[in-house]
């Protein structure tokens, strides 16, 4: 393995969704064999695990949690399920300062119910992270707006493409409020590539997940991510733009996907880490 190779791993992380079926405490075993020292958290099994005793067990084990996934999902049709929206997210950026990142991941919301006015949507995604932003600069956190594929604006994320994140994180100071780079969501966006360059100049790319685009879809879409290397995105070419946009923190490999989660996990963990080197670095 050369230099450049070497260098890549150190940046390797595992985000926690792609091997669901292990426990806190044996992806931390997993990952201290296979010398990975990055991993992507998910709020609800840190929840059941105790945010305390998973800050420790990952301290313990030499791991640093790269992002914890997720926040967002403000839309909401009245002021009371927009004021609970905001409640649960700033208990997730604190969750977040108490698992020791720096960076929150944020899932917008889809329409609320009954609507169809996406730019009110947005404006009210904008609405809320002016109220949170302040909350999670006070806890050294950082809200990391993520764009999901058109195909979940109705339901999941108004928020479609990286120049719609980096209209909405540029009312807010590049250390408060960026983006996510998630090959899956962007791949297909010809100005994708020019918005992460800006994003990267602005200092704005706050994560960078990997995941390939494999037809066909499942049902449900949800679970359709799959393995590095499988579909139809040039990863190394999405890792080398994030490069030349000036990042160098951790790529997360977050994937969703019910073969894999049927398998054992640390033959999952081993095989995304043997793909990134092949298929990324």
């Amino acid at each position: 393995m050369n230099g450049d190779h070497r260098a890549g791993l150190d940046r390797f992380s595992i985000n926690q969704m792609t091997v669901r079926q292990l426990s806190l405490p044996d992806l931390a075993a997993v990952c201290g064999r296979l010398g990975v020292t990055g991993v992507g958290l998910w709020r609800e099994p840190v929840r059941s695990y105790g945010v305390r005793a998973a800050a420790d067990l990952m301290r313990d084990a030499g791991l640093t949690v790269t992002s914890l996934c997720r926040g967002g999902f403000f839309t909401a049709g009245d002021q009371a399920g927009r004021t609970r929206a905001l409640e649960d997210n700033r208990r997730a950026v604190d969750e977040a300062a108490a698992l020791g990142t720096d960076t929150l991941v944020l899932v917008s919301g889809g329409l609320p119910a009954g609507s169809r006015d996406l730019i009110g949507a947005r404006e009210q995604v904008a609405d809320s992270l002016a109220v949170l932003a302040p909350h999670a600069a006070e806890r050294g956190v950082r809200l990391a707006i993520e764009p999901l594929h058109p195909m979940y604006a109705a339901d999941r994320c108004v928020i479609s493409t990286m120049h719609q994140a980096l209209e909405l994180a540029g009312r807010f100071p590049p250390s408060s409020v960026g983006v996510v780079v998630d090959t899956y969501h962007i791949w297909w966006d010809e100005t994708a590539p020019d918005a992460v360059a800006r994003a990267g100049a602005q200092g704005r790319i706050h994560s960078f997940q990997l995941a390939d685009w494999t037809v066909p879809l499942p049902a449900g879409v949800l679970t359709g991510r799959g393995q590095l290397g499988e579909g139809s995105i040039e990863l190394r070419r999405w890792r080398e733009r994030v490069d030349q946009a000036g990042y160098r923190g951790p790529m997360e490999v977050e994937l969703f996907n019910e073969e894999l989660w049927a398998r054992e996990g640390a033959e999952v963990l081993a095989e995304s880490l043997s793909r990134f080197v092949a298929h990324v670095l």
